[in-house]
């Protein structure tokens, strides 16, 4: 039910559908004589697509979602295990033999950078089924670090993982199965609220270390005019706010 719900949110909460759904039935009320309540409405689908194009809404919408992403990391600590949580994969391009990698990819560079310097002795990659006929998100990800020369040893694949709460659970087994007591645990800073909330909710208290920050200085941006991936970064970010309501309600983050 929980999965069922949260995939559902994330189609009914994109503004595009806002937008665009009072557009029939503004024709259907202009069609019927009703001229003042049909422009209403095809002016209010315009307007939420207007607004939630512009980049400034859109940069100000993943300023909120960073804005509780801090660092924990403790300077000198050599941690037990680092979890990587998945979401770095993109199933489109990708094929059994070739990895395409998507915009957080940030997560899998740090990681591997922490392994390297020796910060953390291991790492449990966490990632499900991203389609049939691929390997899972995990086995991309062990892979890759493989490549770039971390022991194998070293590596920890969970590939059952299908969203955040799940990825908090089944990290937990292993890390209580392993006995490892030191975790740190990197995702996007986005991503990393609802992350520690799923963490907590299953009874760990990880060091964090977000990434991939999307949106530093949004003062910066001085881009007015809409434009079409403002509106999908605005619908991401929408989908993220939800899901954290979402996971809060069904109690998968604490």
């Amino acid at each position: 039910m929980f999965f069922f719900l949260s995939k559902t949110l994330d189609l009914l909460l994109d503004p595009w559908w806002w937008g665009v759904a009072p557009m029939p039935v503004g024709a259907a009320l202009l069609f019927k004589g009703h001229r003042r309540a049909g422009l209403g409405a095809g002016m209010a689908g315009l307007l939420v697509l207007t607004v939630f194009s512009l980049p400034v809404v859109a940069n100000r919408l993943w300023s909120l979602l960073e804005a509780d992403a801090v660092s924990t990391v403790r300077p000198g600590v050599t941690y037990d295990v680092v979890v990587l949580l998945g979401g770095t994969v993109s199933a489109l391009g990708a094929t059994p033999q070739q990895v395409s990698w998507g915009e957080n990819v940030d997560r899998l560079t740090v990681t591997f950078d922490l392994l390297r310097a020796g910060t953390a002795r291991h790492v449990i990659v966490s990632g499900g089924q991203l389609r049939a006929g691929l390997p899972t998100e995990a086995e991309y990800l062990a892979r890759q670090l493989e490549a770039w020369g971390i022991d194998p040893t070293r590596i920890i694949v969970e590939s059952k993982a299908r969203n955040t709460a799940e990825n908090a659970q089944l990290s937990k087994a292993l890390i209580d199965e392993r006995g490892f007591r030191s975790v740190l645990m990197v995702t996007s800073a986005f991503h990393m609220p609802r992350s520690e909330a799923c963490f907590r909710a299953v009874g760990l208290e990880p060091d964090l270390l977000p990434v991939d920050f999307r949106m530093r200085e949004p003062s910066a941006d001085s881009h007015w005019f809409p434009r079409s991936i403002a509106l999908a970064d605005s619908s991401l970010a929408l989908r993220e706010f939800a899901g954290r309501v979402v996971y809060r309600a069904t109690g998968a983050a604490k």
